[in-house]
């Protein structure tokens, strides 16, 4: 275990909340334009199942973790009450936080260490949700409002055990260390610097800007290429 603590700048809760009224491809525009060099890496590139398709975005700061499950865990123990330690680590510090789990296993999913138990205490401790290439299960059963992002659904926790907690984790392409701000919602998640969360509205709005235009002119009835061509004009890069 090895626990870097981030600088925060002093975001406040409701710099958190504001960002959870949008997507997060939508945020992923925004950080195009307050953090051009990360335009491409930062964020997920895999397809994740997602348990709650309609549930607005999360936003919070990173709590990683590593399991392994295809296989027991020959150091002994790593029931719940093994896990205290790792329990304790997730409930300290400044939340709300996201869980971010990256599973080891070379078929990573081969046991879900998500399901109806861990949903509801990782909630309970402050958690809104969970980031990992790993499996879940018990859909039906799993704390409401509690959020999976999950490599698949799978039937079984397997051998599934906790390996670390506290240091850098990739999943499914995005790097994450501790207290790292996370969005996520049904499209993936990003990683945003914690320097520029404060900037990310005005990002926003200059993005709607530059797109509003673009829109009318396409859902015109007249719309056409020459009309196209006329809108885009400065508008930068606008997808």
């Amino acid at each position: 275990m090895m626990i870097k603590k981030e600088i925060n700048l002093n975001l406040t809760d409701a710099d958190l909340e504001v960002l959870t009224q949008w997507d997060t491809p939508t945020i992923c525009n925004a950080l195009e334009l307050v953090a051009a060099h990360r335009r491409g890496y930062g964020y997920t590139v895999k397809a994740f199942s997602c348990i709650d398709p309609g549930a607005k975005p999360i936003v919070g700061y990173a709590r990683t973790a590593t399991i392994r499950a295809s296989a027991p865990d020959l150091s002994g123990g790593n029931g719940m009450a093994d896990r205290i330690p790792y329990y304790e680590y997730v409930a300290a510090g400044k939340g709300p936080t996201i869980v971010v789990i990256e599973d080891l296993d070379a078929h990573p999913a081969f046991g879900a260490f998500w399901g109806e138990v861990h949903t509801a205490v990782h909630k309970g401790l402050g958690a809104l949700g969970v980031v990992t290439n790993g499996s879940y299960r018990d859909v039906g059963d799993s704390a409401p409002g509690f959020q999976v992002l999950g490599g698949q659904i799978g039937p079984s926790h397997a051998f599934v055990h906790a390996v670390d907690f506290g240091g850098s984790v990739t999943v499914h392409g995005m790097v994450v260390k501790h207290d790292d701000v996370i969005h996520a919602d049904l499209h993936g998640a990003v990683v945003i610097p914690a320097d520029v969360v404060k900037e990310i509205p005005e990002a926003v709005a200059e993005m709607n800007r530059r797109e509003a235009g673009i829109l009318a002119a396409a859902r015109s009835a007249d719309f056409s290429i020459e009309k196209l061509k006329a809108v885009i004009s400065g508008k930068g890069d606008i997808h």
